[in-house]
């Protein structure tokens, strides 16, 4: 949200009457609150168990993993040899 708006929204928001003041701050307290809501608005880990197909990408974990550990052996030594 810009700055402009902002002090725009302060300033309309002094037009209104305690009650509606009260009523708006109470609006915005609660959608804040929802906003920032703790982890039963968010995903977790072993919420999405099992969602994935297996093999995942067509390639079995654990061969991904040596493979990928192969490649980043690679890279070092490579790197090693550079220098």
């Amino acid at each position: 949200m810009s700055t402009q708006l902002l002090e725009s929204l302060i300033k309309q928001s002094e037009e209104l009457s305690v009650e509606e003041q009260l009523r708006l701050a109470s609006y915005l307290v609660e959608r804040a609150r929802q906003a920032s809501a703790g982890p039963e608005k968010r995903y977790r880990w072993r919420d999405l168990r099992g969602r994935a197909r297996y093999p995942m990408m067509g390639e079995d974990a654990q061969a991904w993993v040596s493979r990928t550990r192969q490649e980043d052996t690679e890279q070092r030594e490579k790197g090693w040899r550079h220098d």
